[in-house]
């Protein structure tokens, strides 16, 4: 039992490190070659799995060799627009000023149910408001709508806000973030000052702060019902 259960863990972190190679792209994002690839390492680790008369080096040597092959593909096309297309495909316009292409459905056998489902999904109702839609390479249905049904933007209404970036996490779980106080350009003696404003006495207190790139700080506390907000920083201090 014991040797089965190690075998089983060996397996497992060699399978979840080969994909981790893979990179960060979520299963329906995989690109034809690589979905193949990650069937193939899930049937590989479970072979040896399931019989104790596999050696575990016939699981393991043969990803090993996938991920390799993976990363050669990976190379091959980024170098090459040709072979990018022979492993990837190309994208495909299925929806052109709200017209739909039969020709290009017939091609990716891709059927008018289909369409419509992941045009619903896109909040999308009817093909007519559909400025043109394209089938990635991934199998994802991208759809922009037309000019007149697309949300209003503030260059439609000519004005110019600021910037707004990813918000940088300062305390997470009651533990300090040390790495991101850096690049705010401050320290934990300013951080705590902060809090205390807020009542806080201790960092173990807070499940979440964070500072907006509008210098706003928002604290999370265990024990509250409410975000509690101050302004910590001003607008030209926003460094990240």
């Amino acid at each position: 039992m014991l040797t089965v259960l190690i075998r089983s863990v060996v397996l497992v972190c060699v399978a979840i490190l080969a994909l981790r190679m893979m990179g960060k792209r979520q299963i329906g994002q995989l690109q034809p070659f690589e979905l193949v690839i990650a069937i193939m390492i899930a049937d590989l680790a479970a072979t040896p799995m399931e019989s104790l008369d596999i050696p575990l080096w016939r699981g393991i040597l043969p990803t090993a060799a996938l991920i390799i092959l993976h990363q050669t593909f990976s190379l091959l096309s980024m170098k090459s627009q040709r072979l990018r297309s022979f492993f990837s495909g190309t994208p495909t316009v299925v929806i052109r000023k709200g017209k739909i292409d039969p020709k290009a459905l017939e091609k990716l056998c891709f059927n008018l149910n289909d369409l419509l489902e992941e045009l619903r999904t896109s909040g999308v109702l009817s093909p007519t408001e559909v400025g043109t839609a394209i089938m990635e390479t991934s199998g994802k249905l991208s759809v922009f709508p037309t000019s007149r049904k697309r949300s209003l933007t503030p260059a439609d209404m000519g004005m110019e806000p600021g910037y707004e970036g990813i918000p940088l996490t300062l305390i997470l779980d009651g533990q300090l973030e040390k790495n991101n106080l850096p690049l705010c350009g401050k320290d934990e003696t300013w951080l705590m000052s902060q809090i205390k404003k807020l009542d806080i006495s201790s960092f173990q207190d807070v499940l979440l702060c964070y500072l907006d790139t509008d210098g706003l700080m928002t604290v999370h506390r265990y024990q509250s019902d409410k975000p509690q907000r101050l302004q910590a920083l001003s607008a030209e201090e926003v460094t990240w």
